[in-house]
């Protein structure tokens, strides 16, 4: 949900792709696999033109990663949580989507120390734990290679960097920069995707101002 903030991951996308293709996002903050499951026919369906989807990420862990004892709300089990992942790429593909298309993006990892200052400010305990979290990003990754799908291990490509809090505004949220680290890790995967992409109408300086129509009302596949 906050990745189109200024400086979000989804808006530097969006920014990206202007005239190539829409960035829809579909992120609500605070879910778990076992609710996006359910919504997922009501965001993407047959109707959303499957032809017309280049690329579909799917980001989900930070909540379900959540220690059940004192997170049971968001906490889903590990293996429900890759059979939830599952699930949701072979709705997509029985929507047309296929699974060349679909990106998984592993949770980051977690700075408890941050974290638990943020939890003890609301009154709660530290609810996570960064090897917990790690042990759901290792379940992402082997559910894309079981599924045939692309993967981004955003928990261990953060964690190269020893000092990672820099990519965390509180310990779990993506900071500005663990926003441009992701979008950048993303790009160079979506680019190879995208690049043969036209552009939407044509630039406005090859447009023949005399006859507007004949560039702007063609068809494009002309």
């Amino acid at each position: 949900q906050f990745s189109f903030q200024e400086g979000g991951w989804g808006a530097y996308l969006a920014e990206r792709l202007v005239r190539k293709c829409d960035v829809v996002n579909r992120g609500l903050s605070g879910y778990n696999t076992r609710w996006a499951k359910l919504i997922l026919p009501r965001l993407i369906n047959k109707s959303t033109s499957a032809e017309s989807t280049v690329a579909v990420t799917i980001f989900f862990g930070a909540n379900d990663s959540a220690l059940e004892d004192l997170n049971p709300k968001q906490h889903v089990p590990l293996e429900e949580y890759a059979a939830n992942l599952k699930s949701m790429i072979q709705y997509l593909k029985s929507v047309d989507i296929t699974e060349d298309r679909i990106i998984l993006i592993t949770p980051p990892p977690l700075q408890e120390s941050a974290w638990e200052k943020a939890c003890l400010a609301k009154g709660d305990k530290l609810n996570r734990h960064n090897a917990t979290t790690g042990e759901y990003a290792q379940a992402c990754v082997r559910v894309a290679r079981d599924c045939g799908t692309d993967v981004l291990d955003l928990w261990t490509l953060m964690q190269k960097n020893q000092d990672f809090s820099s990519y965390l505004s509180d310990g779990l949220h993506l900071s500005t920069q663990g926003n441009s680290f992701l979008a950048a890790q993303l790009w160079s995967r979506l680019d190879k995707k995208l690049s043969a992409l036209p552009l939407l109408l044509p630039y406005w300086r090859d447009v023949d101002h005399t006859n507007p129509e004949a560039d702007l009302l063609r068809d494009p596949l002309q």
